[in-house]
């Protein structure tokens, strides 16, 4: 083996385990022409490409009425209101999503690993999971709000 080979072959499963060659497939899919015309600038960004939006930026961090949440993409109840509560990270947090709504994978970018989180119909990026939430799951779902749509009951 040459070394270029090596070199490239271990490019190209970094890339594969990042996520930018493995893509899942899903229920909804759109292209990316699509994804542009029926998202702004930063929704794109956050939910296509796993950008995160500024912390204290979403007015959905401080909603607390009683209703659902909703992915942006594809309109799939995500998290109830009851699972809502102030993390004071400035992101909307949760500790529980609804049943099969969300997808997991490991993120290793920023030199850490963590549990990324996305819509399980459509993909779109929504944020990540930490253990540092409150009980009964001690779950922190730490989302993007412009990733939700929130509607109330």
């Amino acid at each position: 083996m040459q070394r270029r080979d090596f070199v490239f072959g271990a490019f190209a499963s970094g890339l594969a385990a990042s996520g930018v060659y493995a893509q899942e497939a899903f229920e909804i899919t759109r292209t990316d022409a699509e994804w542009r015309a029926m998202l702004t600038d930063l929704q794109y960004q956050v939910m296509r490409h796993e950008a995160t939006e500024r912390a204290g930026s979403s007015p959905l961090d401080k909603n607390y009425s009683a209703g659902t949440y909703f992915c942006r993409g594809c309109d799939l109840p995500l998290y109830p209101s009851e699972t809502k509560y102030d993390s004071g990270t400035g992101w909307p947090s949760f500790y529980e999503s609804l049943p099969n709504a969300i997808g997991t994978k490991e993120d290793r970018k920023l030199f850490s690993v963590r549990t990324e989180c996305h819509c399980r119909r459509c993909g779109s990026h929504l944020g990540h999971i930490f253990d540092d939430g409150p009980q009964p799951t001690g779950k922190r779902h730490c989302l993007n709000g412009v990733s939700l749509v929130f509607r109330e009951t």
